[in-house]
């Protein structure tokens, strides 16, 4: 994982770069982040255009460029390790994108810890609201 901003109360905003980050998120908070996120790295990778034709050199850079292509996939912590939402942000957590922010089992994460969310929105510029943000709301 890979800091990105800490918010209100204690908690911190991190990166997941890897897929068993992922896999770890999808179990703890009990939703299906792993999968959206393999996805999103895949869709990611077959846009990868190799700058040399020689086979060896073919995929320098494509990490790089995995990195930048794909949705960001954070998730909330407490000082304790503890997860509270993950959240999906378009890449660069630059506009433009799609959002979806969501807490263990699904849950709105806006009622306890919207202020965190706020701070992640301020961090990046974006509007992270409850209405485009949370899939199931009511």
């Amino acid at each position: 994982m890979e800091y990105v901003c800490d918010a209100p109360n204690d908690e911190t905003w991190f990166r997941l770069v890897t897929e068993a980050e992922a896999v770890a998120e999808s179990e703890e908070m009990r939703h299906a982040v792993e999968k959206h996120y393999r996805r999103e790295r895949e869709r990611a990778g077959e846009s990868f255009r190799p700058l040399s034709s020689v086979y060896i050199e073919q995929d320098i850079g494509k990490e790089a460029h995995i990195q930048r292509s794909m949705p960001l996939f954070l998730t909330l912590r407490d000082m304790n390790g503890m997860g509270l939402a993950t959240a999906m942000l378009p890449p660069g957590g630059k506009s433009g994108g799609a959002c979806i922010i969501v807490g263990p089992g699904n849950a709105d994460p806006y009622i306890d810890h919207g202020p965190a969310i706020q701070a992640l929105g301020n961090h990046f510029g974006l509007s992270l609201d409850r209405a485009h943000c949370y899939p199931y709301r009511r």
